[in-house]
């Protein structure tokens, strides 16, 4: 008899390298290129030493990081946990969107969820859940309890077939009537962000968070530099030189995080529990938001900081030219 039943299949990057899951195990990983990663030697203690490990003992810690997502949140898995209110990632893509949903700051956040591709919600919680520790999704596969759950508290699937399409996201927002936007766009997809930007109109407002930009091209970047509002440096160099010196605002010298535009700092605004200071900054000069004091203290999500004028991009004493990004 001919078997009907449709793959599960998801394939996602980490730390350079490919990961294919299927039946919640991880079937393959390619070999990665990066020898250093801040975000990975920050979430866990495996990958501190990675610039001595060899590529197998890599892969082993890339395995094991992978795997304590599907153990525990349920990654890739009918067993998958959603709903989340604690920041996880101090200054994360998800942690600005629960803020900003919560605070009416966007009437929704076009995401990308494991087992249901492309999704709208207007729920905070719901984009901490599925965002908080995803890492870049290049394809998923359908997950009915998934995709169940996610219909329950009131989000709406593009794809029943779980496809990921940012432009088609943005598109159906509009046309329900959204007018305060905001959409999370992987770095390889950066194509796109021209595309999303066109549809913007005098009422519409769409905020575009460029995340996962590890390893991505010249080109990649020349597009986030033009199109983007909010970009995450993830180990990418490029993005820290080319796309930071553009910043209107940096976050963070460890791993930064660039707002481009004044709706890039609107998001910050909104993740902030006193955002007024980031109201009054002087467009004509470069701010940075970190743990060393300054003239200003600005709490980000849960974590204390000071804002203060610099030439950006502020770089950390790291040898990105080990991580080929």
């Amino acid at each position: 008899m001919l078997n009907t039943k449709q793959r599960d299949i998801h394939i996602l990057r980490y730390f350079s390298s490919f990961i294919s899951v299927s039946e919640g195990k991880i079937i393959n990983i390619t070999d990665p290129k990066l020898t250093f990663c801040p975000l990975a030697s920050h979430l866990y203690k495996g990958f501190t030493t990675a610039d001595k490990m060899d590529k197998e003992a890599l892969k082993r810690e890339i395995k094991k990081a992978i795997g304590s997502k599907i153990k525990d949140f349920g990654f890739f898995t009918s067993r998958r946990i959603f709903s989340a209110k604690d920041v996880a990632i101090p200054y994360g893509a998800s942690e600005m969107l629960m803020f900003a949903l919560n605070k009416k700051t966007i009437d929704v956040a076009v995401i990308v969820c494991d087992g249901a591709g492309t999704i709208i919600t207007d729920r905070g919680d719901i984009a901490q859940g599925v965002g908080a520790r995803m890492n870049s999704l290049l394809m998923t596969s359908p997950i009915k309890e998934i995709q169940d759950h996610l219909k329950r508290a009131g989000c709406y699937l593009i794809f029943e077939n779980a496809f990921i399409d940012q432009v088609k996201g943005v598109e159906k927002a509009i046309q329900s009537e959204h007018k305060r936007i905001a959409v999370t766009v992987c770095g390889h997809d950066s194509n796109k962000l021209k595309t999303i930007r066109e549809l913007e109109f005098p009422r519409t407002s769409i905020t575009i968070l460029s995340v996962c930009t590890t390893g991505i091209s010249e080109a990649n970047v020349r597009e986030i530099k033009d199109y983007a509002d909010i970009v995450w440096s993830c180990a990418s160099l490029d993005i820290r030189e080319t796309v930071g010196s553009a910043a209107l605002l940096q976050i963070s010298k460890q791993i930064p995080i660039f707002a481009l535009t004044q709706k890039g700092v609107d998001l910050v605004v909104a993740y902030a529990q006193d955002g007024e200071p980031l109201r009054e900054l002087n467009k004509r000069k470069q701010y940075l938001i970190s743990l060393e004091p300054g003239f200003c203290k600005i709490k980000l999500g849960n974590t204390n900081n000071y804002l203060r004028e610099e030439k950006l991009p502020v770089l950390p004493e790291v040898n990105f030219a080990l991580a080929g990004a």
